[in-house]
């Protein structure tokens, strides 16, 4: 029988943030009750300077961040962003899921890692209580001046900008200003996490070409949505109605949860399809 190297399978869990892991947005948790606004309000205006200047959302949305602080003499500095983070709600079973998926990829002898894909701003969930969760957060940031404080817009990150981190996590690229190694073609069996052991956990439209993308290439994606909100539940519907996922789940992460059984059910398969994938090779012999 030939000699084949085994290396355990390492299954790529990849999730939004806000309307997936949190039932708000994270502003909502502590900034715009900093600024004096509601969050109607804000984000009331954050669409006004949107539809006004035929803008970017998110960039619209950083810039009123921005000029909100510097009216209410809030210093925007990493540190600080933390701290809004630290209070941010999450759905229930959310602190304990990562332990749950992680102990099942280990008796599956898989490897899980867990990414975040947000157009929320990467310093508030660095400040989140489940941060250290992650492999690496891809999200929006500031660009900072030499006494630390926010100044510009370093990424923004919308909708169609999010697929470009399923590339990189594809090829174990963890550096969001890559333009070069992201585009290196890369054999099938050398790119360290392939599509197909990618699972794409999102709410919302500005997860639509991810999970698509993820589908697309043989990966698995799950629209979730807040059990008490029945207008998310009919988008997670419609988007399983036209597969553009592959299921959908109340966003409760809890062990007797749908979702767990979902995610528990795709490892299961990976681990079965990496077994056969290495039966195949040593079967040559």
């Amino acid at each position: 029988m030939m000699n084949v190297m085994r290396t355990r399978p390492i299954v790529a869990l990849i999730y939004d943030f806000d309307g997936t892991l949190s039932p708000g947005n994270m502003q909502e948790f502590g900034f715009i009750q900093a600024v004096g606004s509601t969050p109607e309000e804000f984000w009331s205006m954050s669409d006004q300077i949107a539809k006004g200047q035929d803008a970017s959302n998110i960039l619209a949305y950083m810039k009123l961040m921005f000029d909100e602080a510097k009216k209410h003499h809030i210093k925007l500095r990493r540190e600080n962003f933390k701290k809004f983070g630290k209070d941010i709600q999450l759905f229930n079973g959310v602190k304990e899921w990562f332990r749950l998926i992680n102990n099942y990829g280990k008796q599956k002898g898989v490897k899980i890692e867990h990414y975040i894909n947000s157009s929320g701003l990467k310093e508030i969930i660095e400040g989140c209580p489940i941060a250290h969760e992650f492999k690496h957060i891809f999200g929006c940031t500031y660009l900072y001046n030499e006494e630390g404080e926010a100044e510009w817009p370093g990424i923004a990150i919308d909708y169609t900008a999010k697929t470009q981190f399923m590339f990189k996590i594809n090829k174990g690229i963890f550096s969001s200003r890559d333009t070069e190694k992201v585009n290196e073609s890369i054999a099938e069996d050398k790119k360290r996490i392939p599509f197909t052991n990618m699972i794409y956990i999102g709410d919302g439209d500005t997860d639509i070409p991810c999970m698509k993308l993820a589908t697309m290439f043989g990966g698995n994606s799950i629209a979730v949505y807040n059990p008490e909100n029945m207008k998310k539940k009919a988008k997670a519907r419609k988007l399983r109605r036209q597969g553009r996922v592959n299921f959908m789940a109340p966003a409760i992460y809890t062990k007797d949860s749908i979702i767990y059984e979902i995610v528990c059910s795709i490892i299961d398969k990976i681990k079965a399809d990496d077994q056969i994938k290495y039966l195949s090779k040593i079967s040559l012999d």
